[in-house]
């Protein structure tokens, strides 16, 4: 261990030296030579992003489209490429380490990223696109093919429709890369520990008279040992975007694949039998070494929009996906513990989820006033529809989560894979944004007639034994204000909105009543909050309530039921920019009062929601060192406090503190442009739980792992 951590250290250590010894390298164009990087990023930071690039200061809201956070009656975020690059994410779990209102409930490791977002879970397969649902890829996300990841704190039903996964506590949208009117070639080498390499190839062009076509190509491949004892991981990303802009019609078209594979093991979920939860093994465990998943994705999305006057737009988009997973997809390696030496039952789940996805939108955009007040009206109808099947083989072993006991063989891929849910999710939406005193005040007055039916068909791995169905209906409201009371640098703003989120289903398959879908929620969010911004700074403090019937868990029967109402209360805080001209920060801290009410004959009522902690925090620095030009240097720090692991409040796992070290150096290689980074996360090398998956499993953080990198822009 010792020799392979100097290993790093070394090779760390030289990439650093290749690094200082660059910094004499000067580019012969004399124009090149005299354009330092840093004040460029300067010249973007005062119009469109803020913290050097990393944060955009638009987001897309649903059918409201991009807007300024200042002028947006709810709490936003968005993480751009800027970000991601610095930062080496590979996936939006990685691109969201900024970000105190969500958790990744799984550590990594794994191609299950799956989300809490104000303490209600969301899934990656309920990730916008552009602000339609269905359309982004299955289990991991990739980011290089991204230009930004945008996230909405809070219900969303009535901008963005209802979500198939019926995920209330937040909305993540990807926003894919487009052309620029500058070029760009960019040439990414990557290693990851323990020797994992990889190779991207980034390129941009616009043509035409006007640079009205665009085209964006993305292609990456890396493979290698990952931080898990002998697991190897393989990706493969391919996309392209096409765009054209002319004065009265853009449009554009996206296609991406995707396959991503882990071999030789899965890291650790636990479900505990004995009184508390045991302390978390060694995070490089490798408790199923015959374990393996895979997963592929591919798409195509268009949109196209079309001015009608100058004050009118139509538009429309659709787009088709399939997926196909294969392996410990979602589950991870799974452990029932029964001993306090950690003894426990292995089990290992062969899994295949088979999905077809088709999505639409069509809408009506438009400004007009009414005496001295501005309405900006969009009427926008959607569909969704999701067909999935799915199909399982299990095998079980007496092992050990500190010793572990290796199975000879993983569990055989299922022979039986029927069709196990069909959804159909089909809105009408009316919103109007009255503007007031130049926008100084502004009231937005929304509503959704949201219809969903699902019809789904219980798997017991060799028939279907239960089939259920239901077709419901709703009108979801939303009012929201932006007031501005002393200048365009501060705004108070509040909402009210209604969500209808599909009723929840029982995934974790040791249940009883595995595969059970509960009839449609309807939620409500209540908020208020305020952002200031001073230009290179912005602060946004948030107040909320959210209140969402719920599933909860009765171990005595091994079963889910609709039983209760979760309900939310927080506060948060977050920041984004420049503490001094080199300085910045970015994260924020909130706290959430997760609590189950209205249950069967009061028996949990006051209790804790499960897997909701009262503290969260990140907290990240930059310091760009002033007499080394092009190096910075950074920390970041994740904090999650104690969670509760099931619905009776007798078992937690204790709070995890992680913290993140990295730097990058951007310089001349002849005439090109070229970015070293290098970043070690989880410096301390800790074990700990990172979170609790479907009620009572709890799932092991990341070991420390180290990433370099060098970007060249030809």
């Amino acid at each position: 261990m010792n020799n392979m951590l100097g290993f790093k250290l070394s090779v760390l250590g030289v990439c650093i030296t290749c690094v200082m010894l660059s910094q004499g390298v000067r580019a012969e164009q004399e124009n090149y030579s005299d354009l330092p990087v840093i004040t460029v990023k300067a010249s973007k930071n005062s119009t469109d992003t803020l913290a050097a690039g990393q944060v955009s200061r638009k987001s897309q809201v649903g059918i409201l489209g991009d807007k300024d956070a200042l002028d947006t009656p709810f709490s936003t975020a968005s993480y751009t490429a800027q970000y991601i690059q610095d930062y080496q994410a590979k996936t939006v779990a990685e691109a969201l380490a900024g970000e105190p209102s969500v958790r990744n409930y799984f550590g990594g490791n794994s191609l299950g990223e799956y989300f809490n977002i104000r303490g209600f879970g969301v899934n990656s397969e309920e990730f916008a696109w552009n602000g339609l649902y269905g359309l982004s890829p299955h289990n991991r996300v990739p980011t290089e093919f991204l230009e930004r990841v945008d996230v909405l704190r809070g219900t969303s039903a009535m901008l963005y429709g209802m979500s198939l996964g019926g995920g209330i506590g937040g909305t993540i949208n990807l926003v894919p890369k487009r052309a620029t009117d500058t070029p760009i070639t960019r040439l990414t080498t990557s290693y990851t520990s323990k020797s994992n390499f990889g190779e991207q190839i980034d390129v941009g062009r616009r043509f035409g008279e006007n640079n009205q076509f665009g085209v964006r190509v993305n292609a990456l491949k890396s493979h290698g040992d990952t931080t898990l004892d002998h697991q190897t991981e393989d990706r493969t990303l391919g996309s392209i975007a096409l765009d054209y802009k002319a004065d009265r019609l853009r449009a554009s078209l996206d296609a991406y694949y995707i396959k991503e594979k882990y071999e030789g093991g899965m890291p650790l979920m636990s479900y505990f039998t004995t009184a508390d939860i045991l302390k978390a093994p060694k995070a490089s465990t490798n408790i199923m070494q015959g374990a393996y998943a895979t997963s592929e994705t591919k798409a195509v999305i268009g949109h196209a929009e079309y001015d009608l006057t100058p004050n009118w737009m139509a538009y429309v988009s659709g787009g088709t996906k399939h997926q196909e997973s294969h392996g410990a997809v979602a589950n991870n390696a799974l452990c029932t513990v029964t001993s306090t030496d950690g003894s426990c039952t292995a089990i290992a789940r062969n899994i295949t989820n088979i999905t077809h996805t088709s999505s639409a939108e069509a809408g009506l955009k438009g400004h007009f006033d009414t005496g001295a007040v501005n309405h900006s009206v969009v009427l926008s109808t959607n569909l969704e529809k999701q067909n999935t099947y799915s199909g399982y083989d299990t095998i079980y072993w007496k092992s050990n989560i500190y010793n572990p006991v290796s199975n000879s063989s993983f569990a055989a891929e299922p022979t039986f894979v029927p069709k196990t849910k069909d959804v159909t999710l089909a809105g009408v939406a009316l919103a109007d944004n009255l503007s007031f005193v130049d926008g100084k005040y502004q009231l937005l007055l929304g509503t959704r007639f949201q219809n969903v039916r699902v019809q789904s068909w219980t798997n017991s791995g060799t028939a279907i034994t239960a089939h259920s169905a239901y077709d419901k209906s709703a009108i979801t409201p939303a009012v929201g204000f932006v007031v501005k009371p002393w200048n365009n640098s501060i705004s108070l703003y509040g909402n009210y909105i209604e969500g209808l989120s599909q009723g929840d289903q029982v995934t974790a398959t040791t249940a009883s009543n595995y595969g059970q879908t509960f009839s449609p929620y309807k939620t409500k969010q209540y908020e208020l909050g305020t952002k200031w911004e001073n230009g290179s700074f912005r602060n946004t403090l948030s107040v909320y309530q959210i209140n969402k019937p719920s599933m909860s868990y009765d171990s005595a029967n091994n079963t889910y039921n609709a039983d209760g109402e979760q309900r939310n209360r927080g506060v948060e805080w977050t920041t984004a920019g420049n503490l001094a001209s080199n300085v910045r920060l970015l994260g924020g801290v909130t706290y959430i009062d997760a609590i189950t009410t209205k249950t069967s004959s009061g028996a949990y009522d006051g209790n804790r929601a499960y897997g909701v902690p009262h503290w969260q925090s990140n907290l990240g620095l930059e310091w760009d060192v002033k007499p080394v030009e092009g190096l910075t240097l950074t920390t970041n720090t994740v904090y999650t406090g104690k969670e509760y692991v099931d619905t009776a409040n007798t078992k937690q796992i204790p709070s995890w503190f992680r913290w993140d070290l990295g730097g990058r150096y951007v310089t001349s290689l002849g005439k090109y442009k070229t970015t070293f980074a290098g970043n070690i996360e989880n410096v301390t090398n800790k074990n700990y739980w990172s979170g609790v998956y479907a009620g009572y499993y709890v799932a092991e953080g990341a070991p420390r792992t180290f990433k370099l990198s060098m970007a060249i822009d030809f």
